[in-house]
Order: C-alpha cells, then sequence, then structure tokens
C-alpha cells in the first residue's frame, strides 16, 4: 500500500512542476520570438531583394535616362551647330543680297552714265557730222572753183581723191630730148601756179610720162627730168616745195596705145595730180 505524500514532498513536487510550467512558457515565448524574429527576418530579406532589384531597375533606368541625356545633350549641340551655321550662311546671304543689291545699284548709275555720255557722245556726233556735211559742202565749192579756173589753163578732170591737171604736148611742149620750159610753158605754169596758191589743203604729184620712142631707161630719165622742171618752177613761184612729189613713168602708161604721130604726141604729157587732204582726212576721221 502506497504511502501518503507529505506536504513537503507536494510543496517540492508543485514548485518543480510550476517551474518546468514556467521553463516551457519561457521556452515557448523563446521559440516564439525566435520564430517571429526568423519570419521578420525573411520579410526583411524578400524586401530587401526587392529593394535591390528596385534599386539596379533604377540604376539601369537612370543609364538609360543618362544616356538619353547625352544623346539629346548632343542633338542639341548638333542643332545649335546647325543652327549658328545656318545664321552664319543666312548673315552670308543677306550679306551677298546686300551686295548684289550695290552692285544693281551701282550698275544702274553705270548704266544711266554711260546713257548720259552715249547721248552727250550722239550729241557730239552729230554735231561733228554737220561740221563735216559743211566743210565737205564748202571743200567741194572750193574744188569746183579749181576745177573752172583750171580748166581754163589746160584740161582738168575730177578723181576720187582730187583732180588731175594734163599738160599735153599740143599745149605744153618741150625740145626734143630737152626738160626746158619754153617761155609758153612758164606762162601756164604762173598761172597755175596763181589759183594753187589762192587754195589751201592739197598735194600735188607731178608725174611725167614719154611716148615710145626710145629705151625704157631713156624715157624713164626724160620723163624725171620734164617732171622736176615743173615741180621747180612752182616752187620758185610760191607753191611749198614739200606739197610737191615728183614721179616718172616714162612711157609705161600711154594714154593712147598706138604709135601713130597723134597718138604719140598725146601720150608726151605732164600730169599735175592734185590730191584733197581735207576732205581725204575727214575720211579718215569717219572711218
Amino acid at each position: 500500500m502506497r504511502k501518503p505524500l507529505d506536504s513537503r514532498a507536494m510543496g517540492e513536487r508543485g514548485s518543480a512542476l510550476t517551474r518546468s510550467v514556467l521553463l516551457l512558457a519561457i521556452l515557448a515565448g523563446v521559440v516564439g520570438v525566435v520564430w517571429y524574429t526568423a519570419s521578420r527576418i525573411k520579410e526583411l530579406n524578400r524586401q530587401l531583394a526587392a529593394s535591390e532589384r528596385r534599386a539596379m531597375e533604377m540604376n539601369e533606368r537612370l543609364r538609360e535616362y543618362s544616356a538619353e541625356l547625352e544623346a539629346a545633350i548632343e542633338r542639341a549641340r548638333e542643332a545649335r551647330a546647325r543652327a549658328e551655321v545656318a545664321e552664319k550662311r543666312a548673315q552670308e546671304t543677306e550679306e551677298a543680297l546686300r551686295q548684289t543689291e550695290r552692285q544693281a545699284e551701282s550698275a544702274a548709275r553705270q548704266r544711266n552714265r554711260a546713257k548720259q555720255e552715249a547721248m552727250a557722245a550722239e550729241a557730239e556726233a552729230l554735231r561733228a557730222k554737220q561740221q563735216v556735211e559743211e566743210i565737205r559742202r564748202r571743200r567741194e565749192a572750193e574744188l569746183d572753183r579749181m576745177q573752172q579756173a583750171l580748166n581754163k589753163i589746160a584740161p582738168t578732170r575730177r578723181t576720187p581723191s582730187g583732180m588731175v591737171l594734163t599738160l599735153a604736148d599740143s599745149q605744153f611742149r618741150f625740145d626734143f630730148d630737152s626738160a626746158a620750159l619754153r617761155p609758153e610753158n612758164r606762162e601756164k605754169l604762173a598761172r597755175i601756179a596763181g589759183v594753187l596758191l589762192a587754195s589751201e589743203g592739197y598735194r600735188l604729184f607731178i608725174d611725167g610720162h614719154t611716148d615710145d620712142v626710145g629705151t625704157e631707161e631713156y624715157n624713164q630719165k626724160l620723163s624725171e627730168r620734164r617732171a622736176r622742171a615743173v615741180r621747180d618752177y612752182l616752187v620758185k613761184a610760191g607753191v611749198p616745195a614739200e606739197l610737191i612729189e615728183v614721179r616718172g613713168f616714162g612711157k609705161t602708161q600711154p594714154l593712147v596705145r598706138a604709135k601713130t604721130k597723134e597718138a604719140r604726141a598725146r601720150n608726151r604729157r605732164v600730169e599735175i595730180g592734185i590730191v584733197d587732204t581735207i576732205i581725204h582726212y575727214e575720211r579718215a576721221l569717219r572711218r
């Protein structure tokens, strides 16, 4: 039969049980704290991982934004450079336009000056033409007067440059093989000199010609001697020597190609060519 427990034993057993319950409670609290802590740590780890992922995403976005920002800055820089180039070109275009306008204004002024100068030149040309025509008219009248006066002395014909006075053998005779002037020849030359001295603006060409009798050399020298004899008389009569040129043609330029006495008499002659230097001069100006 079991022996009943005494109060002391029962008290010890109660204390032990209390301690056990307290220990279990403590253990349960510790376990709960540990479990809560583990759960919290797990949750924090999960949140940390999520935060790290978000941070990585944000870093990636930040890199993307940085790249876009750099690209935007580069585009802005390029756009600014293009804008500067465009502005420079616009300034150059504007300057070129102003230069073109200045050139156009200068060209217009030059055109106006040229037009005025052309009008003045036309007016001057008209005045010069009128003066030339007046000179020509007076000169033609003077030549007509000279021809009429000379025709009374010897046959005189007009030419494009003046006139030719012919001293034929029938009116102006030389002795055989002689260049000496006869008295009647001197009288004619004196009258011719009087007409020439009353005129101006001419040159004289005194040409000697012979018939076909004799050699070419003989006739050439004879024609030169007779032409010089006429020149010398006119110079003594007052005609300036610098206006006279002497030429001998011998028998090379006959008026009549025949061997009759009459033909040879016509071919023996002295011709005085009178060249109008005033009309010739005006023609040269007009060319």
